[in-house]
């Protein structure tokens, strides 16, 4: 049983907290929220609009004490840069392992993070792109740039109009990936030169969309969420990954992308070789 902590009730903290209830294998333990929230010493049901939990919302002012009385092995954390950062030390010292879909870091703060697993040895997963499709998109795109290196990209971001950072953490994660795919064909672009464009409006949940686009014809790759269940699922996938693991993970180490598309080319060479008619008709 892994007993999980969460970090930050917005509607993607209440969406995860609802799926972690129906868990079999894992334990919601705590939840906390900020000094101000006006969820503090609430019963979790109520503010997830269910019956009662007996899990009581506590500030993140009393976070020792929580950690002392709950020793949750896992915490889940969307709550803001500020926060997330600072409550990452401190679970980090007690070696609590971290999953964290808050987005806003600047360069420094993420490597604060990656520090401390360093000097702790726990293990943290950070994933500003926590949904399970939209990583296999940064795959496609990285594998798009390394076969279209002479093509222009173009990257579209449209989220609700109460999304604070622009562009978003997913974006910025979508151009390295194109970066990294330049760089294996010997054509280095820095990814600030790849360009963004950022929506605000309405209550889109977040759709991110690549254009490649040649002098003769365009591909398009795109990814949307339709529900903020998506991000729970990725969420307890990496809860579960990182459980008993030390270390700096992000979501592609949580789904073995590597392996995956190892394993898709080993067998589809192997089946080339097995049935020659396949590699004729592809001619």
């Amino acid at each position: 049983m892994i007993k999980v902590c969460i970090s930050g009730l917005g509607r993607t903290g209440k969406e995860i907290a609802k799926a972690v209830l129906d868990q079999e294998d894992i334990q919601l333990v705590s939840v906390i929220c900020s000094p101000s929230s006006k969820t503090k010493n609430m019963d979790l049901g109520r503010v997830l609009g269910i019956d009662n939990t007996g899990i009581i919302i506590r500030s993140s002012d009393n976070l020792e004490e929580i950690i002392f009385r709950n020793k949750p092995d896992v915490v889940i954390d969307f709550s803001n840069p500020k926060s997330a950062l600072k409550n990452a030390l401190i679970f980090s010292k007690y070696r609590v392992n971290i999953v964290i879909g808050t987005t806003g870091f600047t360069p420094y703060e993420l490597k604060k993070i990656f520090i401390l697993t360093r000097k702790y040895k726990n293990g943290i997963v950070y994933a500003p792109n926590i949904t399970l499709g939209v990583n296999v998109m940064m795959l496609l795109t990285n594998l798009t740039a390394s076969l279209l290196n002479g093509y222009d990209f173009q990257i579209t971001e449209v989220h609700h109009k109460n999304k604070l950072d622009s562009p978003s953490g997913t974006a910025k994660k979508i151009a390295l990936e194109i970066q990294g795919g330049l760089k294996n064909t010997g054509m280095p672009m820095p990814a600030s030169e790849i360009p963004i464009n950022s929506v605000r409006a309405g209550g889109v949940i977040g759709r991110h969309e690549v254009m490649i686009v040649g002098e003769e014809d365009k591909i398009e790759i795109s990814h949307e969420s339709f529900s903020r269940k998506a991000f729970a699922q990725g969420a307890l996938k990496a809860a579960k990954f990182v459980h008993k693991k030390s270390g700096y993970f992000e979501m592609r180490d949580v789904l073995d992308l590597e392996k995956v598309l190892k394993t898709y080319i080993e067998n589809n060479d192997r089946s080339r070789r097995r049935n020659p008619e396949l590699k004729q008709k592809s001619v």
